[in-house]
């Protein structure tokens, strides 16, 4: 019996570059909830990102920011993981090397910026909805560095080899979408995220569905006992999922109605 939804929101969820949910979900998932289904919003954004999205049911769901960075059940956080420091400067350094590339840093609840990238910083400010502050440089950043991620001017795939190839002994670099790729430490991603939330609810892995289109989505297609690529995810994300889907809602529908 499935107990538990786990969905990816960009390129899943959100579908096309939107920036808004589709409304049905929010009905969806309280239906799932009265089924004693409880649903969990996976993704490299952070959590006054997501709980912006889904906020007409912001509090009825649990989280995973950061690329399983954060983990909120019941509105509390309920782990953290950070990155090595020396490992998060060296990084951002070589980032700022490249100069296609714009870096964000994040801590637990809070993203930040340098100053002179206006256009970058009002789409992470007004659009992705990010709790960001401006810094002049990443050095006066004074909490525990959670993920490092980049926006490329040219694409995603410009620059990413570049990046795997720099750091493959140290960190995972893969793509969270288009234009951007996240650093995410070996230990730390959404299928060990949903390890501690599984344990946390008492539920099997048997007992969830995930859904998910890029590289940072495959540990949690891994381990999810039945597992979704959406239509047009990357193909090393359909090789990983078990079955393959247009839209989440429509699964999340066939569902309710097995019920």
């Amino acid at each position: 019996m499935i107990k538990l939804i786990a969905s990816d929101l960009d390129g899943t969820l959100l579908l096309h570059g939107a920036q808004a949910l589709n409304p049905e979900i929010y009905d969806l998932i309280l239906a799932l909830k009265k089924k004693g289904i409880h649903f969990i919003a996976t993704s490299g954004r952070q959590i006054a990102s997501q709980r912006n999205l889904f906020k007409p049911i912001a509090d009825e769901i649990s989280y995973i920011a950061e690329n399983g960075a954060v983990c909120i059940y019941k509105n509390e956080v309920i782990a953290t993981f950070a990155m090595d420091s020396d490992l998060a400067f060296r990084i951002i350094q070589g980032i700022k090397e490249r100069p296609e590339c714009i870096a964000v840093v994040s801590g637990a609840e809070v993203c930040y910026m340098e100053a002179g990238n206006d256009e970058l910083l009002y789409h992470v400010r007004h659009v992705l909805n990010n709790q960001t502050e401006v810094v002049n440089d990443f050095s006066e950043i004074q909490e525990p560095i959670v993920k490092i991620a980049y926006f490329d001017r040219s694409g995603a795939y410009s620059s990413v080899d570049y990046f795997r190839e720099k750091f493959q002994e140290e960190i995972k670099v893969v793509t969270s979408g288009s234009d951007w790729v996240d650093f995410v430490p070996f230990d730390t991603n959404k299928g060990e995220a949903l390890r501690i939330m599984l344990e946390k609810l008492g539920i099997q892995a048997e007992e969830m569905i995930a859904f998910g289109d890029q590289e940072n989505d495959l540990e949690m297609l891994e381990l999810a006992g039945t597992s979704y690529a959406m239509s047009t995810a990357l193909d090393s994300v359909k090789k990983i999922a078990t079955k393959t889907t247009e839209t989440v809602e429509e699964i999340l529908r066939e569902l309710l109605a097995s019920l």
